[in-house]
């Protein structure tokens, strides 16, 4: 590992880590990126792992998509489950756990999921270890906390959270979101506690909304209501892949949609 912290800094900003390489050369083969060297980091021994503590879920940076998918650990099933809407099997089996947080796309489900369950993100460069809470480590469209000479080595999740759920939507199973919308509570018998949502794909990061549900009952009418709240909050950008306004309306079905599958 410090091997290739030696290697980020001795080449340069331009320099590249290559991990899973699903998202880095697909990049590449675009002309997206053209870094000057890539570092691979596939062989470096210690950062294959899926560990639960008394602290929360630990996972190594190499740990595969398809690891995550097949690990269904009590209190965070809903990274196993969110793990079927990434790309297709031979992607799973490839891509990596910190890549894609390396990669820091907003519709991807690692980073919103990183947000919702408050992980911390482990980088390890020239000075040593240092962490980054989720909210802070994504600045926008592909841009990260990482400096050049950094590398993710680890994610914690802190905190268990049996009542979570993503779902999303893509034109062709396997591509990348449209709109992506995650959904954590905290209930007492029939009533919310606590709520946080975090959307992809409405902005240039993973989005927080503002909406407080406690008191609420758990109910279908709380969750529609929600979901027109969060599409309120949004000013999603129109592309190729569908209008601002259709985003809006995606968020509002996805948010309830999300808030239900989390409540069950």
């Amino acid at each position: 590992m410090n091997d290739t912290i030696e290697q980020l800094a001795e080449l340069g900003p331009d320099a590249k880590i290559l991990a899973g390489g699903q998202s880095l050369v697909a990049m590449m083969n675009f002309r997206l990126a053209r870094p000057s060297a890539l570092v691979d980091i596939t062989r470096v021994a210690g950062l294959d792992y899926l560990e639960r503590d008394v602290s929360g879920l630990r996972i190594g940076a190499l740990t595969r998509h398809r690891t995550v998918e097949t690990t269904k650990i009590d209190g965070f099933r809903v990274l196993s489950k969110a793990a079927r809407w990434i790309g297709h099997y031979p992607i799973r089996c490839r891509g990596t756990f910190g890549g894609s947080l390396a990669h820091g796309d907003s519709t991807a489900e690692w980073c919103i999921l990183a947000v919702l369950l408050d992980a911390v993100i482990v980088l390890q460069g020239p000075a040593g270890k240092r962490e980054v809470a989720a909210e802070q480590f994504f600045h926008g469209f592909f841009m990260t906390a990482a400096e050049p000479d950094e590398m993710i080595v680890e994610v914690r999740f802190p905190k268990p959270a049996p009542h979570a759920a993503l779902t999303e939507f893509s034109q062709r199973q396997g591509d990348f979101a449209i709109v992506a919308a995650s959904a954590r509570l905290d209930l007492a018998e029939n009533e919310v506690l606590t709520s946080k949502i975090v959307l992809g794909g409405v902005a240039e990061k993973p989005k927080i909304v503002e909406i407080d549900l406690a008191g609420r009952p758990a109910t279908e009418e709380t969750w529609r209501a929600a979901g027109e709240t969060a599409a309120a909050q949004v000013n999603p950008p129109s592309d190729g892949h569908g209008s601002g306004e259709y985003r809006k309306k995606l968020t509002a079905t996805l948010v309830a949609r999300a808030l239900a599958e989390a409540a069950a």
